[in-house]
């Protein structure tokens, strides 16, 4: 039963990989995309990627969440393969653990997202980057309603600078991945405990 469940967490985290390549190569118009193996990748991977594109709740005018969604269902899995091989049983605390891990790894997955775009925005604004350039004005459009919320909590009605607004974010968004994270570890712990 072990060995089984070994090798299906094995296949599963290569079509993971394959899921991750076929993601990657969407954001890129490269000449990649119209060979062979691109081809055969898409065969692959794009059936299950469809799936979840159904769901209009994955997507916003600016975000499609559906691939994280897809791969956070993969990894659940690969989990609960994982679980079966080292303990030879599944609980439903242990179900539970994986679920809350899953869940946490899509949203960290989001914040990191955006802890890196607000920081090169904040070093590209900083260096005087030419701020009216699409790069810039995509992430802006992107990262207004995280970075008006946050200020909003943080300052109340009191102006700042965007320069200001946007540290104050990176930081809350950094502390909220800290500490998010430390939380989804010890709650996962005492999940895998219950008996039941």
């Amino acid at each position: 039963m072990g060995i089984l469940m070994r090798i299906l967490a094995s296949c599963t985290t290569v079509y993971m990989v394959l899921l991750f390549i076929r993601i990657m190569l969407t954001w890129f118009n490269s000449p990649l995309s119209f060979n062979r193996s691109t081809e055969l990748l898409s065969r692959i991977t794009d059936p299950y990627l469809h799936w979840f594109r159904r769901f209009p709740q994955l997507r916003t005018e600016v975000l499609d969440f559906s691939p994280v969604a897809a791969l956070a269902v993969l990894a659940l899995v690969n989990n609960i393969f994982l679980t079966i091989a080292v303990y030879g049983r599944i609980t439903l605390g242990i179900i539970l653990s994986m679920l809350v891990t899953s869940l946490w790894s899509a949203v960290a997955f989001v914040l990191s997202f955006f802890i890196v775009i607000l920081a090169v925005r904040f070093v590209a604004y900083i260096l005087g980057s030419n701020n009216v350039h699409p790069i810039w004005r995509a992430i802006d459009t992107l990262s207004k309603p995280v970075l008006y919320r946050i200020n909003r909590i943080i300052f109340r009605d009191r102006l700042v600078t965007y320069t200001t607004g946007l540290l104050t974010t990176v930081v809350v968004l950094l502390i909220l991945r800290i500490v998010g994270g430390i939380l989804v570890n010890l709650l996962s712990n005492l999940l895998i405990r219950l008996p039941i």
